[in-house]
């Protein structure tokens, strides 16, 4: 098991700290740390602040997620789904949303706004052929296998 260390923003200290709501869960549910509820009109979005920053060892990274519920009750989503906070990234972490949905979507604060998954990244280097190796579906991307 990974610890991760995570600091409590100045004002932000009635906000609960990202948690799994459930045993099998994947990610950590953000809260949203706005002073005053924010409308999301449809198709807006807007930077939504968390309270939190995180410090990851190296080769360890955070994914911003949408919360399903959101996104199937409100249309409201993650729009650089996911968003990645790196290893070396020491700011407040922030969730972009944006309102899909028909109607005005309100948000207050504490609200969970999005879950956070970590990962390993691969240390990789690139490097140049001028040939790659084949495979049966070779460059078949995007529907190439029907319905």
């Amino acid at each position: 098991m990974f610890e991760i260390a995570v600091k409590r923003l100045p004002g932000c200290e009635d906000l609960p700290l990202p948690r799994k709501m459930s045993r099998g869960a994947s990610g950590l549910d953000l809260h949203a740390a706005v002073d005053q509820p924010v409308t999301l009109t449809p198709g807006r979005w807007k930077l939504i602040p968390t309270g939190i920053a995180l410090e990851m060892p190296e080769g360890v990274e955070a994914q911003v997620r949408p919360r399903s519920g959101l996104a199937l009750k409100h249309g409201v989503t993650v729009l650089n789904s996911p968003g990645t906070i790196d290893s070396d990234y020491r700011g407040e972490v922030g969730v972009i949303l944006i309102n899909l949905g028909d109607e005005p979507f309100v948000l207050h604060r504490g609200d969970r706004i999005a879950q956070l998954v970590f990962g390993r990244v691969l240390d990789v280097r690139l490097k140049e052929v001028e040939r790659l190796g084949f495979t049966e579906r070779g460059g078949g991307g995007f529907g190439h296998t029907g319905k």
